[in-house]
């Protein structure tokens, strides 16, 4: 079972369900393109390569040192999960796409003040088999969640790839994907589950 709602222990080796709301629950994804500018924070931080800012500065590299395993990205909020290898990754990953992202939505919107209601909140997940659980209400939140656009679906049932979206941890413990979608389909297995998850993150 995971500890509840905010960071407690900021541990080396350990799987985090990660997940922030905007601001007064508005929304922060308006369009497609907030959507990829979002993803292509985790492409930055998380490529193979460090990558360079327009002045050539290099960004922080967490290549190595933490894994995103899985994500869906809704209008007011964002789920993660995440596998920390060294300790202290996390946070600094969440820091620079949150503070990044926030940057360019008050620009693009010409607003100012808060995008999100709070510092993002990641649990503990302790139980190894609680992992089939997260993973399943992360790709489960879309209404329409086998043709949603932006959630890490696609990367388990191998229709994409890349080095900044790493769901192996998740689909060695399934045959397949075949196995997998199967799994999330089997509502009545994940309903018990869902009021795990629903208490964790209940403020």
């Amino acid at each position: 079972m995971p500890s509840r709602n905010t960071l407690k222990l900021d541990a080396p080796r350990q799987f985090y369900h990660v997940y922030a709301r905007g601001n007064n629950k508005d929304d922060v994804f308006l369009d497609s393109q907030d959507c990829s500018v979002f993803l292509n924070l985790f492409k930055r931080y998380l490529s193979h390569e460090q990558q360079e800012n327009i002045a050539g500065r290099p960004y922080i590299h967490l290549y190595g040192n933490l894994e995103l395993l899985a994500y869906c990205l809704m209008d007011n909020h964002f789920h993660l999960l995440i596998y920390q290898q060294e300790e202290g990754a996390m946070s600094k990953l969440m820091k620079g796409v949150m503070t990044s992202y926030s940057r360019y939505f008050n620009t693009r919107y010409n607003r100012n003040g808060r995008v999100w209601e709070s510092r993002y909140k990641a649990s503990i997940i302790l139980q190894d088999h609680y992992l089939h659980h997260i993973s399943r209400y992360i790709h489960l939140n879309p209404k329409e969640w086998e043709e949603y656009p932006f959630s890490s679906l696609p990367y388990y049932l191998g229709k994409q790839s890349s080095e900044w979206l790493l769901p192996g941890r998740i689909m060695e413990l399934f045959s397949g994907p075949e196995e997998y979608i199967a799994f999330l389909r089997d509502y009545e297995d994940h309903k018990k589950a869902l009021e795990q998850i629903k208490y964790e993150l209940a403020n």
